[in-house]
């Protein structure tokens, strides 16, 4: 397992040799790596290198180190999207070759707080509809997702419906609005209250964040959405182009 010197750094030779040892299953997902005195010593590199590679793997999310602990291998997520185009979950979940499902939580009309109002432009006389759901792959909650738009956008008896599949397709029945792009962030988080029981998280399963605005063609906010995804499942990536 001795690391065979080449020309480049010892340091990006061990991170290769450990992706490579994960891939082939000789460290296997959630599982605890050696100690930094072992794996050293196994791969024949000082504490020192072993520590930058481990450094650099753990910012590419391969591993975690957990303080006192120890160091375990990440699980690969099985969902992977770029975030510059509008996907949505069902579509990441079939193109993973999954079946996607839905399970609803709850659609309440409730009146828009302060934020509510600064954000789609609205007043408290106008009322605002909070969906929650539960998005599944093969039966296994992946994602759960908080919806909010302006009921005024949405056909009358949408909260009472059965079919809610799509909320963005509903909004754009009518052909009055057309949602043009969509301002979005992302925060990781760790055990979550809420979200990671719905998950079925434990509390070393960390949560992304996606917090998402989706404007019409006339720069207004029509959808606002935060879905929590299970960070072991997704991965999410943004291509950068020189300009």
């Amino acid at each position: 397992m001795t690391i065979k010197s080449d020309h480049r750094h010892l340091y990006l030779q061990v991170i290769d040799r450990l992706k490579s040892d994960i891939e082939q299953g000789i460290f296997r997902e959630n599982e605890k790596l050696p100690s930094e005195f072992e794996l050293s010593k196994l791969l024949g590199v000082s504490r020192a290198t072993l520590r930058e590679a481990l450094r650099l793997l753990e910012e590419e999310n391969v591993i975690i180190r957990r303080h006192g602990v120890g160091t375990f291998v990440n699980p690969k997520p099985v969902f992977t999207s770029g975030i510059e185009q509008l996907t949505s979950i069902s579509s990441m979940i079939e193109n993973a070759g999954m079946v996607p499902g839905t399970e609803f939580l709850s659609a309440l009309e409730i009146v828009p707080s302060e934020d509510d109002m600064k954000r789609f432009e609205s007043t408290e006389n106008d009322k605002i509809i909070t969906i929650e759901r539960v998005r599944t792959a093969d039966g296994e909650p992946v994602v759960y997702c908080v919806d909010q738009a302006p009921t005024s956008l949405l056909p009358s008896d949408f909260a009472n419906s059965e079919q809610r599949e799509s909320i963005f397709e509903a909004i754009e029945q009518t052909g009055a609005v057309r949602v043009a792009y969509a301002v979005t962030y992302i925060d990781p988080v760790g055990y979550h209250e809420k979200a990671s029981p719905i998950l079925k998280c434990n509390r070393d399963t960390a949560l992304l964040v996606l917090k998402q605005a989706h404007y019409d063609e006339q720069d207004r906010v029509v959808l606002y959405s935060k879905n929590y995804f299970r960070a072991d499942k997704f991965s999410f990536h943004v291509v950068r182009k020189r300009v």
